[in-house]
């Protein structure tokens, strides 16, 4: 449900904003640059690192990260980015979380019992190093 105090460009702007890390458009990291929150989520606690990661958009998880998005910020349900990209098989964004420092611990079910549900002792193996 969307918050009625806030007004309608705002919430059409805040909808443009999430549809951009959806879609891997990098333009959303001008809007970081100039003052929109990295780690801003929307109504299902999704940040644009978890939306982008999700989809699979490689090159702006890594401006995310590279401009400070929390890579273990979980959603309503407790989801984290990296449990979502294993369940997405997105490898190359699994790696790039690792990297940043993603916690493969974090979150219900957390990475590395997503990762054996998927039957992906690569990815538990990986986890686990």
């Amino acid at each position: 449900m969307i918050d009625p105090d806030i007004p309608e460009d705002v919430q059409e702007f805040a909808t443009r904003l999430f549809t951009m890390a959806r879609e891997g458009d990098l333009t959303l990291l001008d809007y970081i640059d100039h003052g929109v929150d990295v780690n801003l989520s929307n109504q299902d606690g999704n940040t644009f690192l978890m939306l982008a990661a999700y989809a699979g958009q490689e090159e702006l998880v890594r401006g995310l990260v590279g401009r400070g998005a929390d890579v273990d910020k979980q959603n309503a349900r407790g989801q984290t980015p990296l449990a979502g990209v294993v369940f997405k098989k997105e490898d190359a964004i699994v790696d790039i979380l690792l990297a940043a420092g993603a916690d493969p611990h974090a979150g219900t079910p957390d990475a590395i019992a997503t990762a054996q549900m998927f039957d992906r002792a690569d990815l538990v193996e990986k986890m686990q190093q």
